[in-house]
């Protein structure tokens, strides 16, 4: 099993933490990660977006002139395609654009994304995150105490979670939120990846 430094909010160590090998010691999985991350952003769309065809466009009942005899050409309907203010052809219509993707092959992409993190020296183990009451300046200092001045995620599984995620909503690049909010995109999206001893606990327990 992976030993890796236990830090304090202050970023000094306080000691060591085994990290179980079958969460965060799993090969590296370009294809199965960026299937899930795919998965989660096409999840994402709505799919409402709409065109009219011709039958849809408000007008257009009449027959614009006769089918011979005036020199221009044959038309059935000012709603025609061809025409300014006329249906579109084969417009985007609302739908699903959900992708499907198996539990296992989900949960391989976050344990091999989170080994990745680890072996590329961006995940840090905190032993707890403790704020009375919810600051910002108290996660722009916690940041600073590891030299973090671009994306961070911070995974709280503590009892003073609620205070973290809401000391951090407001600093740009910076997101927190309950380990059973972890997704792909997250760990894949933020380069430094906090996580509380806490935390470490509760995404073991499902994952491994």
């Amino acid at each position: 099993m992976p030993k890796v430094t236990l830090y304090n909010t202050a970023g000094a160590a306080a000691g060591e933490i085994e990290l179980n090998d079958s969460v965060f010691g799993v090969e590296y999985n370009e294809a199965v990660i960026h299937q899930a991350v795919v998965r989660q952003m096409a999840n994402e769309r709505l799919g409402t977006h709409a065109t009219k065809t011709r039958g849809l466009v408000r007008g257009g009942g009449r027959k614009p002139w006769k089918q011979k005899g005036t020199g221009r050409a044959r038309v059935g309907s000012i709603r025609s395609p061809l025409w300014v203010g006329g249906g579109t052809v084969f417009g985007p219509t609302p739908r699903s654009h959900a992708k499907d993707m198996t539990r296992k092959a989900r949960q391989l992409a976050v344990k091999s994304a989170l080994s990745e993190k680890l072996r590329a020296n961006e995940l840090i183990v905190v032993d707890a995150i403790n704020f009375d009451t919810p600051k910002t300046k108290e996660v722009v200092k916690f940041l600073a105490a590891f030299n973090v001045d671009g994306k961070a995620l911070i995974v709280d599984g503590g009892t003073a979670s609620e205070n973290t995620v809401l000391s951090a909503r407001n600093i740009p690049g910076v997101k927190a939120y309950a380990p059973s909010g972890l997704n792909i995109y997250d760990i894949v999206h933020y380069t430094k990846l906090f996580l509380t001893q806490d935390a470490v606990k509760k995404i073991e327990e499902v994952l491994a």
